[in-house]
């Protein structure tokens, strides 16, 4: 790593909002959503006009990003993608959808006031996105699975890195759905830690999960979880 060599004498400031230390950031768990989240700030920060929104296409251009969200398992591209719908799902930016010639880009929007004034403006057609841009605002996505981060810290307690290195191991290697799951059976059993829903989850994995949904997964391939890149974390 090179090391950082220290700020000069005179340079730049990006102001940050209050709320983004008192709110935001105890919540953001994941590291590229927080990365993400400081570099579209800066950007709308910078922005000159009205409104000021920032294109997906826009941040995919900038090398300095690309570089940050520099991925071995992904691409830049969907890196991105995802950080920006953990950001807007969250509820700090605001996602519009726009049109035109059959092309379509995704802009975002600081989640302000102003800015919800704007989106709705754009969303009835008052406002333009740009000459012959037709914009509205995206549907909300159906309800997902809680975070893992999220329901350890809802369930147990406070997050240490070493707790959040294994739930980001665990996440790779079980099917979506069992670890919501476990930890749910854990709280109706009163054993809220982190050593007892994995417990859980290497039975599940060895046993099948009987419950119907999820049992033909040992059914189709019993060593699916085993022959993986992360089969040394569970057990036989």
């Amino acid at each position: 790593m090179e090391e950082f060599k220290g700020f000069p004498r005179s340079m730049e400031f990006t102001p940050l909002p209050n709320l983004f230390f008192s709110k935001l950031l105890p919540a953001i768990t994941d590291i590229t959503e927080l990365k993400v989240t400081l570099y579209v700030l800066a950007v709308l920060y910078r922005k000159r006009g009205y409104p000021r929104f920032v294109t997906y296409n826009e941040l995919l251009g900038r090398p300095g990003l690309v570089k940050v969200l520099a991925n071995e398992d992904k691409p830049a591209r969907e890196v991105l993608r995802q950080a920006l719908i953990m950001a807007s799902e969250r509820g700090t930016f605001l996602h519009v959808e726009m049109e035109k010639d059959e092309i379509t880009e995704d802009a975002y929007f600081l989640n302000t006031e102003s800015d919800r004034r704007v989106v709705e403006k754009v969303s009835s057609g008052e406002i333009e996105l740009g000459e012959g841009w037709v914009g509205r605002q995206a549907p909300a996505l159906a309800e997902e699975l809680p975070n893992i981060y999220a329901l350890y810290e809802q369930n147990i307690g406070l997050l240490t890195p070493m707790i959040a290195e294994q739930l980001k191991d665990a996440e790779k290697v079980y099917p979506e759905g069992w670890i919501s799951d476990a930890f749910k059976e854990a709280v109706a059993l009163n054993k809220r830690n982190w050593r007892y829903i994995a417990r859980i989850l290497e039975r599940w994995s060895t046993e099948g999960k009987k419950d119907g949904a999820y049992q033909r997964y040992s059914e189709a391939d019993p060593d699916k979880y085993i022959k993986g890149k992360y089969g040394h974390m569970v057990r036989r």
